[in-house]
């Protein structure tokens, strides 16, 4: 982002069209990290260039569905500002904390993921997340010093950590097991003549 006040104002002025057009009672506050921040808002906190917070009555409807609607708004600003996919870090769309909270939660299942990890020597295996969660969980197990991947597919795409590289044979394991359980679920959804 360039002019990340002018960045802030453009997507003041598309959440003030969304909330007219709704009907939503929200209200939200745009903070622009890296320039003079407009109309006395102070710089936001961590890495975004712009952090948009709502609050109001209706945030429960941002926040549903494991805040479907909050990371559509947020996309939809990623492609209003014309960022590439590899800036989308740059804002954040957040709703009485839940997504606060949601990377509290993930912090929290990294950790217990890395000590069952090296306790057992097996793969660990977390529920299905968007992309956004992924890339987090991926950040947070670098330092663990344990491989992570993505498997699966859409909606059902989740993170595996694995552990450490002299333990192959679980990996390998889970890989066999995966496949298998793979090759079922297709022989099982397979057409029958």
């Amino acid at each position: 982002m360039d002019d990340v006040n002018q960045a802030a104002r453009t997507v003041a002025k598309f959440l003030q069209t969304f909330t007219s057009a709704s009907g939503m009672r929200l209200r939200y506050r745009v903070k622009a990290r890296g320039a003079a921040p407009e109309e006395g808002a102070e710089p936001a906190a961590g890495s975004h260039m712009l952090a948009v917070e709502f609050i109001g009555p209706d945030t429960r409807w941002l926040t549903a569905r494991n805040g479907e609607l909050l990371n559509a708004l947020e996309h939809i600003a990623t492609k209003i500002l014309r960022l590439e996919p590899e800036a989308h870090d740059q804002v954040s769309f957040d709703a009485d904390q839940f997504k606060a909270n949601r990377d509290r939660q993930l912090r929290n299942m990294a950790d217990e993921a890395v000590e069952s990890v090296k306790e057992s020597g097996r793969p660990f295996a977390f529920p299905p997340m968007s992309s956004r969660e992924r890339r987090m969980l991926h950040m947070l197990l670098v330092d663990s010093g344990l491989q992570t991947a993505s498997s699966g597919e859409g909606p059902g795409r989740y993170v595996v950590l694995y552990p450490a590289e002299g333990d192959t044979r679980s990996a390998e394991a889970h890989e066999q097991n995966t496949r298998a359980r793979h090759a079922n679920i297709r022989e099982r959804f397979r057409p029958r003549s």
